[in-house]
C-alpha cells in the first residue's frame, strides 16, 4: 500500500497522461514562498488552494453579498455565493471535456469575486471613487481579490495561493465580452503586480489569463449569471420572457437552463483540443446582444437604483468616519475591533489609513454595511438605569 505522498504522485502522472497538452498541470503551480508542508503533503497544489479559498474568512463573506439585485428580501434571489457555487460547476463541467485541471477551475471560479464590496457594482462604481477622491487609485474587485487573498488574510500574511489562481481571479473580467481568449503563458509572480497596476492605471485594459483553465473560467463567468440575472428580473417583474431579443431566444433559448446548456455546448465544440477557448460565431453574436439587453434593462434600469443614491451617502459616512476613526485612534471604533485587531503590526504599517479603510469596507457584507450605518448614524436606545 503506497502512502499517501506516493498517492499524490500517482495523481500527478494521472494528469500527464490524461490531461490535454494545453492543460495545467498541478505540479507546475508557481507560489510566492516555498513551503515544505505543501511540497511533501498529499494534496495537490490546486486541490489545496481550493481549500484555502474555502476556508477564508473572504469567502465566508460571499453569504450575504449581492449579486445584481440588493435591498430585496426574496428568498429566491441570487446572492454572490450562489453565482461562484454556479460559475465553478460550469466551469468544471467544459473543463472535463476539455481535459482541463479542475482543481485549478474550481479554485479560480469560487475565489473570483471575493473582492466584490457591498451592493454589487453599485458598491464597486461608489467604492471606486471614494478611493480616487483619497488619493488611493479606482477601486476595482478583481484587483481586491488579490488583495484579500494574497495580503490581507490571515492577519495580513495571506494565504500563499499559487499565481496561476491569483493570476485567474486578477483577469477573470466576466463583465468584458469576447467570443475568443488565448492565455498569456509567460507570466511570473513578478509580472503579477506590474499586472496590478496597470490594471489600476487602466480598468479597461484587457489581461488575459496565464491559463488555458484561467480562460474557460472567465467566459463561463459569464455563462453562469446571464441566464440567471433574467430568471430573477423575470421574477421580480422587471422584465418579461417575450422581451428578450428574437436573435438571443432563437440561438440561445429564453431561459437559463437552455441558455446555459447552449453555451456550454458551443463552447466545448468550438474550443475542443485547441490552445484556445471561443465560441461559433452565429452563439457568439447572440450572447454579445443578450449582454447588451441585460445591461440596458436589468443592469443600468433605473427601476432596481431607486435607493442607490442613499446607499452612496452611507459608503460616503462610513469612509470618512473610519479615516477619522483611525486618525484619532478611537480603538473601541469597529475598524479596530472587527479588522485592525485581528492584522498583523506590518499590515497597519505598510498601508496609509484610506487603504486600510478601503480594504475594511470592501470586506462587508451587505448586512453588516447596515448594521454599522444604523449603529454609527441613527439613534440608539439608552439603558433603562445609569450606573
Amino acid at each position: 500500500m503506497p502512502n499517501l505522498r506516493e498517492l499524490r504522485d500517482i495523481l500527478d502522472q494521472q494528469e500527464d497522461m490524461g490531461l490535454s497538452r494545453y492543460a495545467t498541470k498541478s505540479r507546475q503551480a508557481i507560489r510566492r514562498q516555498y513551503d515544505e508542508r505543501i511540497a511533501s503533503g498529499h494534496r495537490q497544489n490546486f486541490a489545496l488552494d481550493t481549500d484555502r479559498i474555502l476556508h477564508s474568512w473572504s469567502y465566508t463573506r460571499y453569504i450575504d453579498k449581492t449579486q445584481v439585485f440588493y435591498l430585496i428580501d426574496h428568498d429566491h434571489i441570487s446572492h454572490r455565493v450562489l453565482h461562484v457555487q454556479l460559475l465553478s460547476k460550469i466551469a468544471r463541467t467544459i473543463g472535463r471535456y476539455l481535459r482541463l485541471n479542475e482543481d485549478l477551475l474550481e479554485a479560480i471560479s469560487l475565489g473570483h469575486d471575493i473582492g466584490h464590496p457591498p451592493f454589487g457594482h453599485d458598491g464597486e462604481t461608489i467604492l471606486s471613487q471614494l478611493c480616487q477622491e483619497h488619493g488611493i487609485g479606482p477601486f476595482l474587485h478583481s484587483v481586491q481579490g488579490v488583495r484579500f487573498l494574497d495580503c490581507i488574510e490571515k492577519g495580513g500574511q495571506g494565504l500563499n495561493l499559487s499565481l496561476q489562481v491569483l493570476d485567474g481571479i486578477l483577469c477573470h473580467d466576466g463583465e468584458m465580452h469576447l467570443d475568443r481568449l488565448v492565455p498569456d503563458r509567460e507570466k511570473t509572480i513578478a509580472q503579477l503586480q506590474s499586472q496590478i497596476e496597470l490594471k489600476q492605471a487602466d480598468s479597461h485594459v484587457n489581461l488575459k489569463p496565464m491559463t488555458l483553465e484561467g480562460c474557460v473560467v472567465r467566459l463561463a463567468d459569464t455563462i453562469s449569471y446571464i441566464g440567471r440575472d433574467l430568471e430573477d428580473a423575470i421574477l421580480l417583474n422587471l422584465i418579461r420572457r417575450d422581451d428578450l431579443p428574437l436573435l438571443a431566444r432563437e440561438q440561445l433559448g429564453q431561459t437559463n437552463g437552455t441558455i446555459v446548456y447552449t453555451l456550454v455546448s458551443d463552447l466545448i465544440e468550438n474550443s475542443y483540443n485547441k490552445n484556445y477557448v471561443c465560441y461559433s460565431q452565429e452563439v457568439g453574436e447572440a450572447l454579445r446582444i443578450l449582454r447588451q439587453f441585460n445591461y440596458k434593462n436589468i443592469y443600468n434600469s433605473s427601476r432596481i437604483k431607486a435607493e442607490t443614491p442613499k446607499i452612496e451617502e452611507l459608503f460616503k459616512a462610513l469612509f470618512n468616519r473610519f479615516l477619522e476613526d483611525l486618525e484619532l485612534d478611537r480603538h473601541d471604533s469597529p475598524i479596530w475591533r472587527d479588522f485592525l485587531a485581528q492584522m498583523e503590526p506590518s499590515y497597519r504599517a505598510g498601508h496609509q489609513p484610506a487603504e486600510v479603510v478601503r480594504d475594511f469596507l470592501a470586506s462587508m457584507t451587505d448586512a453588516y454595511f447596515l448594521r454599522q450605518c444604523q449603529t454609527l448614524f441613527f439613534p440608539q436606545p439608552l439603558p433603562l438605569r445609569f450606573t
